[in-house]
């Protein structure tokens, strides 16, 4: 017999059914808010997987068309690969959840989010972070829960919690926290210049609606939770970090990983491996827990050394930016590109204009986005990292900081109406050691000012760090993490935004949560940081948009016009806008409601295909001057093709000022003529004549 539960959450009922369905998964939640439904499970393998040194966690979010009474597009109509919202969507789940499962657990757990009915009012990702968690929970499954996830929106500068989609997709704050019972556990947040004490009251009041949610969810637990399995502990033989220290001296460990080169430090490390390998030659249990006893001493050192003497592996003062470059222009040909250089860190942003028809088309369940005119794509090459590996498409990771990045910037891009561009910026990782994806908000913020595209102010992103003690006072932030602060490290903390406010977010932790002091901090940190990066570095380097877009990007102009009169413009079977195209080397788009955008590479082309566009929409008047192509002759006169599609007729007697006696001895086809619009005949026809043309026209 299945149990229901429920909870009135934001104004809205949020509802789970228990052992109704998917009985045999290790938890399962059917859950609704308001009509969205999901079904939610937690499952986990029975035994460790040999062999890896990870805890192997996947999240699926899977969207199904039929939830929005949709078919999906293609020709299988069947749902293929995620799209990048369920991917980010994963990753959302994945982040605040992953801490929150035991460090020595090598089961594969699988948390599946099957999306079966969509109510706008109500944001399927939201129902698919609680579903996720309470069927944790419930299940046998080790897991440090319950937690929970709650979303902020804003309009008119109005908190909303757990907000329609309308509203999200509208509103100045798009931001998700995760919280346990006791701290913040995730925070990521796209925002319209945030500033930083609005964020952080955003964020205690999104943890104070979590609070409500995890009491609901223990009551649920308490009544039907599994209790939690056995499992096979990955634990280092016993002894081995001891005889470690013997072969390898604690100040010996240190020297190794006190450098402020990637390069230096890995061969020091490659070197105390050999060491330990061959120490270790005698003893198989030890020669297998090698890297694993490495890596623990190494993160032990780190550790220390930043918590307890204040000392960063490069010799840096907690608060200090490593060295910054930055230059435009690096590319040729391309219509923007710059590159951004912070330490080790290395990033080339391409900017490419297009007409707005380029625009990406979105299948989704999201009923107010079809299209989108600003992409952000990342790549991250293993030759980045001095690895070889073959390219395999980008993963989660890359579609990840690519839409942190697109989030960063798309607050300060001008409107369609203002820049009638699709723009695709492309980040190229050259050189990795820590937070590319910050290091590609800001080359991307040079990138698109090189290209002329007229952005409101430039964007920076930094991110902190974290090194936590036993503890809530025994910590210390780092301002600008390096590589291996980050992988030693508790905390990944990114802010991107302009002088003015927060622009996104993006926090994912090892522990189990941060106190509001260290939030507080790393927001602070983070403004002070690119205060610093635009000052010193972005904005000497270029310090405004190029007044126009390049050589080599297409010039676009718009019109708008009645949208009754699209279909003069289009022809029949596009007849019309095609020929225009021809003749004037353009490219026309219009959009129903009369939006016209025109684009080439030479202006003289779109001018004269808006002249002609312009003649078609509009009624000929009386005294107009215009100039044609002789198309038709008759016996009583000539016709004109002014534009395509739009013809006018010259009567014989206004051909020539004397008297002609055939429309063959004064015109002949493809003549080019001037014109003056007579108004309309006694039949309500226009009538034009060649003889009464102004000579200075």
């Amino acid at each position: 017999m299945y149990k229901t539960y429920s909870i009135e959450l934001a104004g809205k009922t949020l509802s789970v059914d228990i052992n109704r369905v998917a009985a045999q998964a290790n938890g399962a939640v059917l859950i609704r808010y308001g009509e969205t439904t999901l079904l939610c499970t937690a499952t986990a393998s029975d035994k460790p997987r040999d062999g890896i040194d990870f805890f192997p966690l996947s999240v699926d979010f899977e969207e199904r068309m039929y939830s929005v009474g949709k078919m999906p597009g293609g020709f299988n109509k069947r749902e293929g690969k995620a799209s990048t919202n369920a991917v980010l969507t994963d990753r959302v789940i994945d982040r605040p959840m992953r801490p929150l499962f035991p460090k020595d657990y090598r089961n594969d757990v699988t948390l599946n989010n099957l999306v079966l009915a969509v109510d706008p009012e109500c944001r399927p990702e939201l129902v698919a972070m609680l579903g996720s968690a309470l069927a944790t929970c419930i299940s046998d499954i080790p897991f440090d829960g319950p937690c929970a996830m709650t979303q902020v929106g804003m309009i008119d500068g109005k908190l909303i919690f757990n907000p329609s989609q309308a509203d999200w997709d509208n509103g100045q704050l798009r931001l998700t926290v995760a919280s346990t019972a006791e701290k913040v556990i995730m925070i990521e947040a796209g925002a319209e210049e945030i500033a930083d004490d609005v964020m952080i009251d955003a964020i205690y009041q999104a943890h104070d609606v979590n609070l409500k949610i995890i009491d609901f969810f223990n009551q649920i637990v308490s009544e039907v939770g599994k209790p939690k399995h056995d499992y096979e502990h990955a634990t280092l033989p016993e002894g081995i970090m001891e005889k470690l220290a013997e072969v390898v001296p604690p100040a010996e460990m240190e020297e190794a990983v006190f450098t402020d080169d990637k390069q230096t430090r890995d061969e020091n490390i490659r070197k105390v491996t050999e060491r330990v390998e061959e120490a270790f030659a005698d003893n198989e249990e030890y020669l297998a827990a090698c890297g694993e006893a490495i890596y623990q001493y190494q993160k032990k050192t780190v550790r220390k050394m930043i918590l307890k003497d204040q000392k960063r592996p490069d010799g840096r003062a907690i608060d200090q930016i490593r060295p910054l470059a930055a230059e435009v222009d690096l590319i040729p040909r391309v219509h923007g590109s710059a590159m951004f250089t912070r330490g080790q860190t290395q990033i080339c942003t391409i900017t490419t204009l297009c007409p707005l028809s380029d625009s990406q088309r979105i299948d989704g369940l999201d009923p107010n986005i079809t299209s989108k005119r600003y992409i952000h794509q990342y790549n991250f090459p293993s030759y980045s990292v001095g690895e070889t590996k073959p390219s395999r498409g980008p993963g989660r990771r890359e579609i990840g900081h690519g839409a942190l990045a697109e989030r960063a910037l798309l607050p300060v891009l001008p409107s369609a109406e203002d820049f009638p561009y699709a723009m695709r910026l492309v980040s190229e990782t050259f050189e990795s050691n820590g937070s590319t994806s910050q290091a590609s908000v800001c080359a991307s913020t040079m990138s698109l000012m090189a290209a002329g595209v007229p952005i409101s102010k430039p964007v920076a992103g930094i991110s902190c760090g974290l090194v936590t003690g036993d503890t809530d006072d025994d910590y210390l932030v780092l301002t600008d993490i390096q590589g291996l602060e980050d992988f030693f490290g508790d905390m990944d903390f990114k802010v991107a935004g302009t002088k003015d406010g927060i622009t996104a977010i993006q926090m994912d932790i090892k522990i189990h949560g941060l106190t509001r002091p260290i939030v507080e901090e790393a927001i602070r940190r983070t403004h002070e940081a690119r205060d610093f990066i635009l000052d010193t570095c972005i904005l000497p380097c270029i310090d405004a948009p190029r007044p126009t877009v390049g050589q080599y990007a297409p010039k676009i102009k718009n019109i708008t016009i009645d949208p009754q009169k699209i279909g003069e413009v289009v022809g029949q079977r596009g007849k019309t806008i095609n020929a225009i195209q021809d003749r004037c080397e353009v490219k026309v788009d219009i959009n129903e409601d009369g939006f016209v955008s025109v684009s080439g590479a030479d202006i003289a082309g779109i001018e004269e295909a808006l002249r002609l566009i312009d003649i078609i929409v509009n009624d000929f008047e009386e005294g107009q001057q215009l100039e044609g192509t002789v198309v038709s002759i008759k016996d009583f006169g000539a016709f004109v093709e002014f534009a395509p599609g739009k013809e006018g007729m010259i009567h014989i007697s206004k051909i020539a000022k004397n008297r002609i006696n055939r429309v063959e001895d004064v015109l002949t086809l493809g003549d080019k003529v001037k014109v003056v619009c007579l108004g309309k005949d006694r039949m309500g026809r226009f009538s034009f004549s060649m003889k009464d043309v102004k000579q200075d026209y």
